[in-house]
């Protein structure tokens, strides 16, 4: 490992960053390392990382001097944030700094800085079309990533900003896969009207930030925007239907319907669909499929990723195909 250039990867256990480590192991001529950071290197999931070949090393995104020791002698570094753990702006900014200083003292070479759109620039905060949360942000947890961006740039970090779409992963873990509804029919719900979804497999945004590295310096100081495909609600509920052998439909609902669903985190939700749906041809422009597919070649489909992962999509033992 000592003659290879060591990326550390941020949140290595996650979606993310677990996608990053083993795209790293799985090119062993690529000339780079992985060193998995991670809170609980006891894990399973960092124990079978460390099984693969990588270096997994202990850190917590809130403490300053732990991320510091964690960036020692890396080439590059991997940076991203869980703000559905804690639902607070504030918090993930302090960890977004953390990593920045940490990268600029360990004097990176690049980082990748996996971000979101600041939807205050589109709907300012006094536009009443969708609700301010927390006395200043319309969608917290993209608003309170974007607003980093400046931090990585002004404290030097060579810095590519990634940015993401809706994890397919979300129909497994996030609640968002199909379910009953009033009728007991099986529908999957969006508050998207006919807009269609960029969305991407988990495991192609750790393929997209290992070839970023591999391009290196040349991709510095730039915006990446990353997507498998682009899809409406009906696409998506019709590829459910094909592949599972069941049906299911899209249940449109409005933002403000969705946002009283109730679940943690369902108002910043209900304004991130709205934001998308109500200036979707400049989120889509953002995330360009066949540029994704150049970083990429392996670049997965919707259906493709559901053919692989139809067995762990939650539902009602009595409608599985």
């Amino acid at each position: 490992m000592s003659d290879k250039k060591v990326i550390a990867v941020v949140g290595a256990t996650g979606a993310q960053g677990g996608g990053l480590v083993r795209a790293i192991l799985n090119d062993p001529s690529g000339g780079f390392a992985a060193r998995a950071i991670t809170r609980d290197p006891r894990s399973d999931k960092a124990r079978a990382l460390a099984a693969l070949g990588a270096e997994v090393v202990q850190a917590d995104l809130d403490d300053r001097e732990s991320v510091r020791r964690a960036f020692e002698g890396a080439h590059a570094a991997f940076c991203n944030t869980f703000f559905w753990e804690h639902h607070s702006p504030e918090k993930e900014q302090m960890q977004a700094r953390f990593m920045a200083e940490a990268a600029r003292d360990a004097r990176v070479a690049h980082a990748i800085w996996s971000t979101l759109e600041d939807a205050r620039k589109h709907i300012p905060l006094s536009d009443d079309r969708m609700p301010t949360l927390m006395g200043r942000y319309k969608v917290p947890h993209t608003d309170g990533k974007a607003e980093m961006d400046a931090v990585f740039t002004n404290l030097g970090v060579p810095t590519t900003f990634l940015v993401t779409s809706f994890y397919w992963e979300n129909f497994i873990f996030f609640g968002m896969g199909p379910q009953p509804d009033a009728n007991g029919r099986l529908a999957i719900t969006f508050p998207m009207g006919d807009r269609k979804l960029p969305g991407i497999a988990a495991e192609d945004i750790g393929r997209c930030a290992y070839a970023i590295f591999k391009r290196g310096r040349d991709m510095v100081g730039r915006t990446v925007g990353i997507a498998g495909e682009h899809l409406s609600g009906e696409e998506m509920a019709r590829t459910f239907t094909r592949v599972l052998g069941v049906d299911v439909r899209y249940n449109e609902i409005s933002p403000d319907a969705y946002r009283r669903l109730g679940f943690p985190g369902a108002e910043d939700l209900g304004n991130m669909f709205q934001f998308k749906r109500d200036f979707n041809d400049v989120f889509r422009a953002v995330r360009n499929i066949e540029h994704t597919r150049a970083l990429n070649p392996a670049l997965m489909t919707f259906e493709r990723w559901l053919q692989e992962n139809k067995s762990r999509i939650p539902l009602p033992a009595t409608t599985r195909g």
